[in-house]
């Protein structure tokens, strides 16, 4: 089994997730609180697999770097600060390893096999990604031997196969399901989120 460095990007909280703020308003929740589930749920389900030998968390909030140092992950300030894109990069040039893997922070369904299963498909390719359940963005993007050349934002997906990565599909719903609206939210909750994720929707007795 090939090891893998896997970097995942946290915005500062109260910046992060605004499409969940009509939810968070109305149910008059923590916002942070929400993003922060979102991201730990993640972490703690990258650090469980066997194939990710480090985690590097990059980000510039005090919260999220306390949570998910606990995971055992890797706190790499955003230097940059540029956005999502230059963060990546910054983080894969931090990385250790070879093969190189960037994780959206906000998989709260992931399963530690899933994202398994993902690397090792991933791992016969110079540059490979997993689209989003709608097809247009992109969850998972790796990197082996070579430069990591993320496209994050509005349709993904298109830019990362356009740019040479190879387009992965698989058996792994959680990893497919990220979260940015209510709708999403309550589809990774039907999926079965991580443990973080789910207290906090019964506590505001978010349905699935």
């Amino acid at each position: 089994m090939r090891s893998w460095s896997v970097v995942i990007p946290a915005k500062r909280l109260a910046v992060a997730k605004t499409r969940l703020r009509p939810l968070t308003d109305a149910l008059g929740a923590a916002h942070d609180e929400l993003v922060l589930a979102l991201l730990t749920d993640t972490v703690a389900a990258a650090a469980a697999c066997p194939a990710v030998t480090e985690l590097l968390v990059v980000t510039d909030d005090p919260s999220a770097a306390d949570v998910v140092r606990e995971l055992g992950a890797r706190i790499v300030p955003d230097v940059p600060d540029r956005g999502l894109n230059p963060a990546l990069e910054y983080g894969a040039r931090s990385a250790s390893e070879d093969a190189v893997a960037a994780l959206s922070s906000d998989l709260p369904a992931l399963r530690p096999d899933e994202l398994t299963a993902a690397l090792g498909a991933a791992a016969g390719s110079a540059r490979a990604f997993v689209a989003d359940a709608q097809g247009t963005g992109t969850t998972l993007l790796t990197a082996v031997d070579t430069e990591l050349l993320p496209r994050f934002g509005p349709r993904s997906a298109e830019a990362h196969l356009v740019g040479g990565a190879t387009a992965l599909s698989g058996t792994w719903p959680g990893l497919l399901r990220d979260v940015d609206t209510e709708s999403d939210l309550r589809a990774a909750l039907a999926l079965g989120a991580g443990p973080r994720t789910t207290a906090l929707a019964d506590r505001l007795h978010v349905a699935r």
